[in-house]
């Protein structure tokens, strides 16, 4: 059953039938009780306009075997007295059911049919002489007339006359109309119902198939991009603007956004890679000569590859780190006092601050301030101006040095990992290229923005804006 209804396809059939299905039963039975019921008030008002009419003619003094109503046209008639006695029967009339005299009479002497709910001066007071009874009771029975046995729908009457006391009529009118047209209607909804479901699945079926064929579409892209590991690739985008649309655009943009990261990754493990050979080499190749000739170790160049190395490391960690989505806790940050942490025992470098505090990582946001330092002092003639203010709801922090500045052109550029302008080429100058990248990685986690620009004296500006706490 799991594996029959294991589809979309399959449960939206399975539940517009059902649906539907439960809506047609409903329709269908509230159809036949209406049918029923006004077909059931037609047939008792037929009987009480021929129990009414027999009332009429004995209120008038006709005699029982004057009556007209007794031949048998309007259907099965009876008159009852006082006693619950027959006085007179309709012709050809061979048995009754539903008219039981003691029965009406209790009904009659004691709570008729209708007191409950009409409290009219009618049903307390004694009829006149040749005063018809305006309550009319009604109920279902059978009967045989020449032979024929049908049900009928009883209408019984009182009339007061004036010789011979008060009477009880009961007339009676066939349901035949009735049974046929509910049998009938039952029938027509018995075929046509089903022939309707089967419609409406087939109609359902294939509606959801046309719906869904563009997702089989993008199922067997996917699955062919996942095989050949090709993530330039994309899925199809149907022209229908519908919910389909939007989930293969979506899913496109997904797989565009997963090839620049890939592709991102494959760029910075080799970029580390090269990064990472070569103060391996160096050190490698002066500790290999100090084991031949101690006398020409150069142990200072071995620290400084050694420290070279380790910021390395460390520049890398932290960018793993920030990939795989690490983020920063909610404490407060005092901006100014952190900028002056950071540029005391710098050379050449200002600090112009007012009090300013924000949420974050003291640790991210103090390299940032130290990455930004680092790469200012590297470029600066002989002046480095760090400043703290307010901007409505953020905080700035610039970074500007009397440089030459970076060129229109390379101020994005200069975000990316690994990446040296020509003027910083040199390893040993320029460093690895990522003080700048994991400086904007970093604010972009704390909610804010990196930027470069140009400063005041003309060399570089970097602005750094975070949300204030």
């Amino acid at each position: 059953m799991r594996r029959l209804f294991g589809s979309v396809r399959a449960r939206a059939t399975l539940g517009a039938t059902l649906v539907v299905a439960v809506a047609l039963v409903a329709a269908g039975a509230a159809v036949l009780l209406s049918l029923r019921s006004n077909l059931m008030g037609e047939a008792g008002t037929q009987a009480e306009r021929s129990a009414r009419a027999v009332a009429a003619e004995l209120a008038a003094g006709t005699p029982y075997d004057k009556l007209s109503g007794l031949d048998g046209d309007i259907g099965p008639v009876q008159v009852l007295d006082e006693d619950g006695r027959l006085v007179a029967v309709s012709e050809d009339l061979e048995r009754i059911s539903g008219t039981d005299s003691d029965r009406v009479k209790a009904q009659g002497a004691g709570r008729r049919a209708g007191d409950d709910e009409d409290d009219s001066e009618g049903s307390d007071r004694a009829l006149e002489p040749g005063e018809i009874s305006a309550e009319t009771v009604f109920s279902n029975g059978s009967a045989t007339v020449d032979g024929d046995t049908e049900d009928y729908r009883y209408a019984a009457v009182e009339v007061e006359t004036p010789d011979r006391g008060t009477l009880r009529v009961y007339a009676g009118a066939p349901l035949a109309a009735e049974h046929g047209a509910v049998r009938t209607a039952l029938t027509v909804m018995l075929i046509g119902f089903p022939l309707l479901l089967g419609v409406v699945a087939g109609v359902t079926w294939l509606v959801t198939r046309r719906a869904l064929r563009p997702v089989e579409g993008i199922r067997r892209e996917m699955a062919a991009i996942t095989r050949s590991e090709d993530l330039a690739r994309r899925v199809p985008e149907p022209d229908t603007h519908d919910e389909i649309a939007r989930l293969a655009s979506t899913t496109n943009e997904t797989l565009a956004a997963l090839e620049t990261s890939v592709e991102r990754q494959r760029r910075f493990v080799a970029d580390a890679s090269h990064e990472l050979r070569s103060p391996i080499a160096s050190l490698r190749t002066q500790l290999e000569v100090a084991a031949a000739h101690p006398e020409l170790l150069d142990l200072d160049g071995a620290v400084e590859d050694t420290v070279r190395l380790q910021r390395l490391a460390a520049d890398l960690l932290l960018l793993a780190r920030l990939d795989a989505g690490e983020r920063p806790n909610d404490t407060r940050v005092d901006l100014a006092g952190l900028a002056r942490e950071e540029a005391e025992g710098r050379t050449g470098v200002s600090v112009e601050a007012e009090p300013v505090e924000v949420t974050g990582s003291r640790g991210q946001l103090g390299r940032v301030l130290a990455n930004l330092l680092d790469n200012a002092q590297r470029h600066a003639r002989s002046a480095v101006t760090v400043s703290v203010r307010r901007e409505g709801d953020r905080a700035v922090v610039g970074v500007a040095d009397d440089g030459d500045g970076v060129p229109e052109a390379d101020r994005e550029r200069i975000f990316e990992r690994f990446v040296r302008l020509d003027a910083a080429r040199s390893r040993d100058d320029g460093g690895a290229g990522l003080g700048l990248a994991i400086a904007r990685d970093v604010a972009v986690r704390h909610g804010g923005t990196l930027t470069a620009g140009r400063g005041p004296a003309g060399g570089a500006l970097f602005e750094l804006r975070l949300p204030l706490v």
